[in-house]
């Protein structure tokens, strides 16, 4: 029976041991839940409410600046508007005068353009009055020349004639050639055919009948014995005298044309020089003119450019002047908008600020985010892990203390259960110890026994072997019964602890899930402060557009541009709302599992009472 008892002494130590173990290995599990909570305290709410007093001082800030740059711009507003003003009311005056201007000298022009073009139209005139008289001139002269010229062939032929009759006069006619008498009957037919207008009322018809006899028959005027018709014919004196007569008509006609060739020259020398100094006074005029002109219309044209340039600059002006008191006019508007739009953006922060840092809202901020309740999710997968571990051992070992303490492991936070388990890991050791001593004995008493046994009688072994395992036997089964009756009564103890315990956890669950709900309803109250003016979409967009000449202003208000800081505001805010969601969630779920577990706990409980 001695060595069974030393084997059933191994195989408890060998458990102790394991249980030792295994609760020293909780007992570290539990340690390290343990961190510092009050560094940790309102951690996520701090750091919005520092990040809302951040932007208000940036908000402050901004209203600072932006207020330098309107004053600025007002100074170039005011500054630009007198001088443009000036400028534009002295283009207009310019434009005036110079209008009046073009329009004198527009006149003048005109004036001047109409007494050129009479003037010349009167030089035309006396030109053309001179080249008409010259070429009358011109005219008489050839007429003149080709009469002198006849006049004077006449006359030569007219004095050879007379020559000839006049030499053959008083009997000396009977010695004339033939041919001198033909040629003088040539003569004086051809003179009296080639003038007969010239010697028109000058020769008598009777003169005209002798000469017309002598031209016919000049022999019959000149023979030695006169004929019968001779005798009857006019004497040759008398055809000598109408020689005489033509060529006196002819010189007399060439004096009287030789004079009026010199009356038509002078006329005609003081006709041209009368035109020409008509002409040179026309045309000097023309030149005087012409300059006097060409002044005015450079004066004219200076003019027109520069009331072009003149109305550029006053259009420029009126421009730049509209587009400065439009500019003007909305940087005053942006002012007045920006100024309201940031009093709003600062009452929006400063309100979520008052939301978020209240005495209320602090002590609920405490209790909402206690470090402990943060990481409630790590605490319950150990607490889980822990009590799954006590379970199986408590199974598998048939101890029911250790099952007891499985189900506080998963119901307690590790305030008592640390205590239990340190409790129970004293137990078992001096156990340990105690049987550690009895197994010494034991072997000691095995030992003398064996060596007694041996120098007893082989019939007794059996005896005494039955008779010490028996009582083994009923020792065993007293303590065990004792034992029970304990483990009985301790686990109605703990079933009673469990239900307080389990009233306890309630009541903390239900005052969680309060807290929980009035933080997040506080901090949905700050963000929708927030969102009312941070979701808006911005109330007026800076226009840029190319602007007319003039002084640049100086640098305007930039894009109105809400505080960067507010998405990250909101988000956080809206992280913890969820945060606080997901921890009154994990609550409820924790709830649900604390109440399984206690029913399960009693389930088994009362299971292993009655068994």
């Amino acid at each position: 029976a001695l060595p069974v008892i030393e084997a059933s002494s191994n195989n408890n130590n060998n458990d102790k041991m394991k249980v030792c173990l295994l609760l020293c290995a909780v007992l570290v599990s539990a340690s390290a839940l343990s961190f510092d909570a009050e560094a940790a305290k309102n951690r996520p709410v701090s750091k919005v409410i520092t990040l809302l007093k951040d932007m208000l001082k940036q908000l402050e800030k901004e209203a600072s600046e932006d207020e330098e740059i309107y004053d600025k711009m007002a100074c170039w507003c005011e500054t630009n508007d007198k001088e443009k003003t000036k400028s534009i009311a002295d283009a207009e005056a310019k434009i005036e005068d110079l209008t009046t201007k073009i329009e004198e000298l527009t006149a003048a022009s005109a004036r001047l353009n109409t007494e050129i073009k009479n003037l010349e139209s009167e030089v035309a005139k006396n030109q053309e009055a001179l080249d008409k008289a010259t070429a009358i001139r011109e005219k008489q002269l050839a007429e003149f020349n080709e009469e002198e010229k006849d006049l004077l062939e006449s006359i030569s032929a007219l004095k050879a004639a007379v020559t000839v009759l006049s030499k053959h006069q008083g009997g000396a006619f009977l010695q004339l050639p033939q041919s001198h008498i033909l040629g003088v009957a040539a003569t004086i037919q051809h003179e009296l055919q080639k003038h007969a207008a010239l010697l028109q009322g000058i020769i008598t018809p009777s003169q005209k009948r002798v000469a017309a006899s002598f031209i016919q028959s000049p022999q019959d005027y000149f023979d030695a014995k006169p004929t019968f018709k001779q005798s009857y014919a006019p004497q040759s004196g008398e055809i000598f005298g109408i020689l005489t007569q033509m060529l006196e008509t002819f010189q007399a006609n060439l004096s009287q044309s030789q004079k009026e060739e010199m009356a038509n020259q002078k006329a005609y020398e003081d006709l041209k020089a009368a035109k020409e100094d008509e002409i040179a006074a026309g045309q000097e005029q023309i030149d005087k003119k012409t300059a006097e002109l060409a002044d005015t219309d450079e004066k004219n044209a200076q003019a027109k450019e520069d009331i072009e340039d003149t109305k550029k600059s006053l259009s420029a002006d009126e421009e730049f002047l509209m587009m400065l008191k439009e500019k003007c006019s909305m940087t005053d508007k942006e002012w007045e908008e920006r100024q309201k739009t940031r009093q709003l953006e600062m009452e929006a922060v400063s309100k979520a600020l008052a939301v978020l840092s209240g005495d209320d809202a602090h002590d609920l901020f405490t209790r909402t985010f206690n470090p402990a309740l943060l990481q409630v999710d790590r605490q319950d997968s150990r607490r889980l892990q822990a009590s799954k571990l006590l379970s199986d051992v408590a199974k598998k070992l048939n101890n029911p203390k250790l099952s007891n303490l499985a189900y506080r492991v998963r119901l307690d936070a590790f305030t008592r259960v640390k205590k239990a388990i340190d409790d129970m890991v004293a137990q078992l050791l001096k156990e340990k110890q105690d049987e550690i001593k009895h197994k010494d004995f034991c072997t000691d008493e095995f030992n003398q026994n064996q060596l007694q046994t041996e120098k007893k009688e082989r019939e007794k072994k059996d005896l005494i072997a039955k008779i010490e395992d028996l009582e083994m036997t009923i020792k065993s089964l007293t303590e065990a019964i004792e034992k029970l009756k304990g483990e009985i009564a301790e686990m109605q103890v703990q079933m009673k602890r469990a239900g307080e315990d389990r009233e306890k956890e309630n009541k903390e669950f239900q005052t969680t899930v309060a807290d929980q709900r009035e933080t997040q309803k506080l901090l949905k109250a700050a963000l929708n402060v927030l969102q009312d003016f941070y979701g808006k979409k911005a109330a007026f967009v800076q226009k840029h557009k190319q602007e007319p000449a003039g002084p640049p202003p100086p640098p305007g208000f930039e894009a109105y541009k809400k505080n960067a800081a507010s998405g990250g505001v909101m988000k956080m805010i809206q992280e913890i709302i969820n945060d606080a969601k997901a921890m009154e969630a994990e609550a409820i779920r924790s709830e649900e599992d604390a109440q399984k577990a206690y029913e399960d706990f009693v389930k088994e409980t009362n299971a292993s009472i009655e068994a």
